[in-house]
């Protein structure tokens, strides 16, 4: 027998939910984001993370079974979200402006979501225990597939020749410096905050000095 047709009501009834699990999810990850940076895996519980989210102890234990299944997820979505941007780096793209806006777009997730990488960083630090497996996995098979790209620019004369898999490890040393040492950033440049200016001079500077070694200033 087919299964009824679900109605209208029914459709946006399950659509409405499917929102308010997305919300949900976002509010606990950014959340924990937060309570592991601060505290680290063993320091951080599921009531700090809780009070932090504004949310009941028992809704994260809903979305998240318990804490390792919660950190898992925000190391997951922050290589996501760092992998994302380099979508742009294809073939048919001007090395230039592609090189210019994945340096950009990750010079700006460090500023917008310092802990983020702060987590992430403090996970490599410890071994990456967690985070393993993905970094032998998803992110080898993306710099691998990028630097060919990077290669058949070189090999064309649209770059300068360079190391591409370190030239990827040279963008994320200094995109995210900024984030996992703003104390020593802030402390060098007197500020209680980087303001906004100091965030735009930082990004010219390291999209400026990224592309000059690239040959495509």
């Amino acid at each position: 027998m087919s299964r009824p047709r679900a109605t209208p009501a029914a459709a946006e009834e399950d659509a409405r939910k499917g929102a308010i699990r997305q919300a949900n999810e976002a509010r606990i990850l950014g959340a924990g984001e937060r309570v592991f940076a601060r505290t680290g895996f063993n320091g951080a519980t599921m009531a700090a993370i809780a009070d932090e989210a504004g949310l009941p102890k028992a809704n994260l234990h809903y979305y998240f079974g318990n804490k390792a299944e919660l950190y898992r997820a925000v190391l997951a979505r922050t290589l996501h979200d760092w992998l994302v941007p380099m979508d742009g780096l294809t073939p048919e793209a001007d090395p230039r402006q592609a090189l210019a806006a994945y340096i950009r777009a990750k010079m700006a997730m460090g500023f917008e979501r310092p802990d983020a990488s702060r987590v992430f960083a403090n996970e490599l630090l410890h071994g990456a225990a967690e985070l393993g497996e993905l970094l032998r996995t998803e992110l080898r098979d993306m710099v691998r597939a990028k630097a060919r790209v990077l290669d058949a620019w070189v090999a064309a004369g649209r770059m300068a020749p360079v190391d591409t898999t370190h030239l990827f490890f040279t963008i994320w040393a200094a995109t995210q410096t900024y984030a996992d040492f703003d104390l020593q950033v802030r402390a060098v440049l007197g500020r209680e905050t980087l303001t906004a200016r100091d965030q735009t001079r930082a990004t010219e500077h390291v999209v400026s000095l990224i592309l000059r070694g690239c040959g495509l200033d």
